[in-house]
């Protein structure tokens, strides 16, 4: 695992879009095609603002999919995460994307969704997933204790009181029960999965999170501790969130 911490959120944000940049141009280069996935949430506001910028990407030529989405919830409400993609990101690109797999949380049978979306990505090589960390730990709505071992790309995630107040403190929702206790997530087999894994947690309230991924034993009481074993993970990380390193 590689750390950079910056001094600011900005810069933080602006080094990890530098680093996904170049390693999707590295594989438009090598391959002609990347495909990448793509996290939400609050911590990823400023790096999706600064990879969107990114000069000189044939975004064209990227495939993209989406790393988890709440069941039940309609691509209207605010705490939609393809409302939150599409307006942070697919919207915001200089050119359309070759395609763009997003997870229909809504759409019917959520295991037939998780089966579809195994089928569009088994043995799909991935260039570089964008992922954040969770204030419990979790990597994508992978909360603890995380099943490392799940060999479905995508599954039906039972989501975690601290998990579920994570999204309340960030105002996604007016109130505790207005969260969905259920998402479709992507395993944590098929996110360390990705050739390069760039990881950005901004803020104090993450700092507990981080310190115990970085620092302690890789466990799945702290799923994101599972990072320390990836070849080439770069977690992004401000003043703040790296205070307990």
């Amino acid at each position: 695992m590689h750390i950079d911490v910056k001094p600011t959120k900005q810069e933080m944000a602006q080094a990890a879009a530098r680093r996904g940049a170049e390693r999707i141009a590295a594989a438009l280069e090598r391959h002609g095609r990347a495909t990448i996935v793509v996290a939400t949430g609050a911590s990823q506001f400023e790096m999706l603002a600064a990879l969107t910028a990114a000069p000189g990407i044939a975004w064209n030529r990227v495939t993209a999919f989406h790393l988890d989405e709440y069941i039940g919830l309609p691509i209207t409400h605010p705490a939609s995460f393809r409302l939150y993609l599409w307006q942070r990101f697919v919207s915001r690109l200089p050119l359309p994307l070759e395609a763009f797999h997003y997870i229909d949380g809504d759409g019917g049978d959520p295991q037939a969704q998780c089966r579809r979306l195994g089928r569009l990505i088994r043995g799909r090589r991935i260039d570089v997933a964008f992922v954040g960390i969770g204030e419990n730990g979790h990597l994508a709505f992978n909360d603890p204790p995380a099943d490392f071992g799940r060999k479905a790309a995508y599954f039906v995630a039972n989501l975690d009181e601290a998990c579920r107040r994570q999204q309340l403190g960030e105002g996604w929702f007016a109130a505790i029960a207005d969260v969905p206790r259920q998402a479709i997530s992507m395993s944590i087999r098929q996110v360390m999965a990705a050739e390069s894994i760039v990881c950005t947690v901004p803020d104090a309230r993450k700092r507990q999170a981080v310190t115990a991924a970085v620092k302690g034993p890789v466990t799945p009481e702290v799923p994101a501790s599972i990072l320390q074993r990836h070849k080439e993970c770069w977690l992004f990380l401000d003043r703040e969130s790296a205070g307990g390193l």
